[in-house]
């Protein structure tokens, strides 16, 4: 069986999940070579993993030939260089969301994507790999719930895990880029359309270090798409409970509804408290599945030789839809894109 030979550069909480995902899940990949600006992450996925090759440069691992492709991990600010100097170097890209934190970036993406066309480039949306909203897609497309008018969605990072977020505050391009930029991607699936108005309103309601940047730890959003149709996303940083992801799609027949309860299993603990259903920690565990599935398919479209459904354009509309709720939640205004 051929092995796909991956390098992957960045070795965060992500970009480490990613890693050992190529190294010990998918069988027709092999973790050839990871990259960290960091040497302690670099040594010690090469102590634990027995990885061969271990990089601080993500420029000079790309010249080893025994690559055949990258996975881009790194932090957001160097994705279209890194997605650029790969293709170049003629490595299949798969590079995690946002595919760039401007539009300029984005469309030099683009372009590099389109030179390089014989190459596979994935953008990683992983929600569209989750089994339960691949079901929700393809309830829409058999028709259960008629014409899709509107999808509700909400995006909340557990209380626990803002320390994260305040630090990254100054580069992560804001809640909308950073963490809305999911929900966008999935309202643009599901209601097959791109949005052309969008009014964002939000504030910092607990943590006023966001806004130093311009930014919130609660913002809420309503978009007018092209065909009519309608979203309201809902993204925060300060939930109590744990990571909660939700998602509403509401048609003129019917309505879907993804994790009304952001349940980590089927238990309910009966105690003092009541009756309690624990919830997932953070998106690494409610999206584990997904993650794996997404590389999967990375692989398999090197292998098979065809391209992925997201594509470098998803990157940059949802980029330009999120850059838009920005600047409506600074002007306090209605953006039309």
């Amino acid at each position: 069986m051929r092995k796909i030979k991956i390098g992957v550069v960045g070795l965060g909480r992500l970009g480490k999940k990613h890693a050992e995902n190529v190294a010990f899940r998918i069988p027709n990949a092999e973790l050839t070579a990871v990259c960290s600006i960091k040497e302690e992450e670099v040594l010690q996925a090469k102590n634990e993993w027995g990885i061969l090759h271990g990089y601080t440069d993500y420029y000079e691992m790309i010249q080893n030939e025994e690559l055949d492709a990258v996975l881009i991990a790194s932090s957001s600010g160097e994705h279209c260089r890194h997605i650029e100097a790969a293709l170049k170097a003629g490595l299949h890209v798969f590079c995690e969301k946002p595919l760039g934190i401007n539009l300029e970036e984005c469309e030099a993406a683009e372009k590099a994507v389109e030179a390089y066309a014989d190459k596979v480039f994935m953008l990683g949306f992983m929600r569209r790999y989750d089994a339960s909203y691949h079901y929700a897609k393809k309830k829409i497309e058999e028709g259960n719930i008629g014409t899709p008018i509107l999808v509700r969605a909400y995006g909340l990072d557990p209380e626990n895990l803002v320390e994260g977020a305040i630090r990254f505050a100054k580069t992560s391009g804001g809640i909308f880029l950073d963490m809305a930029i999911h929900d966008i991607d999935l309202a643009r699936w599901y209601l097959a359309s791109n949005p052309i108005n969008v009014y964002a309103i939000g504030g910092s309601y607990v943590h006023k270090e966001f806004e130093e940047f311009g930014d919130c730890d609660n913002a809420c959003a309503l978009m007018q798409f092209e065909n009519g149709s309608m979203a309201m996303l809902y993204s925060g940083r300060t939930a109590p409970h744990g990571y909660h992801v939700e998602t509403e799609i509401v048609g003129t027949k019917g309505t879907l509804r993804v994790s009304a309860v952001p349940q980590k299993n089927m238990v309910t603990i009966y105690d003092q408290n009541g009756a309690v259903q624990e919830c997932v920690s953070g998106f690494l565990e409610r999206f584990e599945q997904a993650y794996l599935n997404e590389v999967q398919e990375f692989v398999n479209c090197i292998l098979e030789n065809r391209k992925p459904e997201v594509t470098v354009y998803d990157g940059t509309l949802s980029t330009k839809a999120a850059y838009a709720a920005t600047e409506s939640f600074r002007k306090n205004q209605l953006v039309r894109i």
